[in-house]
């Protein structure tokens, strides 16, 4: 018989919404290799900004309509007409300075060229692996996450301040910082090898 999670079995942000908790227990920390979900999952770090975490994933399927799915191709070329579409959705955050960001991120993201690489290129191509015992020894910003930022900046990139970088690494896995009493911190960590070399 399957023993019945307790809330320390899990990091204490998990809850206690099941939304929460279902994200935690399935799609946080787990390492994402595709560079356009990366991408998408950095763009709505960047809606966060100044909010909860929970208001953006509440909004997430709204979000994935709005923007047509997050194809930075197709985003790339929006203008002013898809901006105001965008500020009268009343489904998403109608921010305009983080909507055009967006416009101007889908650039960037063409310009990088391989997005995937890019990113996994700062963590050598395996999450990091700090083992946190507790919810407050996890920090929001590391030296690491400063110098994405910093780098992601100089690329064109907005709305991508260190703190942002780090929830957005933590959250696809770039890190694993799930704390070990947690019962995914095991599982991700499993998961966190380095990708194959091509053939």
């Amino acid at each position: 018989m399957r023993r019945e999670l307790q809330p320390m079995d899990r990091c204490l942000w998990a809850g206690p919404e099941q939304i929460y908790t279902d994200y935690h227990d399935t799609e946080w920390g787990v390492p994402e290799r595709d560079g356009r979900a990366l991408w998408e999952k950095l763009v709505l770090d960047g809606f966060q900004a100044g909010l909860s975490w929970i208001t953006i994933l509440k909004k997430r399927d709204s979000f994935r309509t709005a923007f047509q799915g997050f194809h930075p191709e197709v985003i790339a070329s929006w203008g002013e007409a898809e901006v105001q579409r965008l500020l009268a959705d009343p489904g998403i955050i109608r921010h305009r300075g983080k909507i055009e960001a967006t416009i101007t991120n889908a650039r960037a993201y063409l310009e990088i060229g391989d997005f995937s690489a890019f990113c996994w290129s700062y963590v050598d191509g395996a999450p990091l692996q700090p083992r946190y015992a507790r919810q407050s020894d996890v920090p929001p910003s590391t030296p690491l996450s400063e110098r994405f930022s910093r780098d992601l900046k100089k690329a064109g990139f907005r709305f991508c301040g260190p703190t942002i970088v780090y929830a957005w690494m933590e959250a696809c896995g770039l890190v694993n910082d799930h704390v070990v009493t947690c019962h995914r911190h095991g599982p991700c960590a499993a998961l966190g090898g380095a990708p194959p070399a091509p053939s």
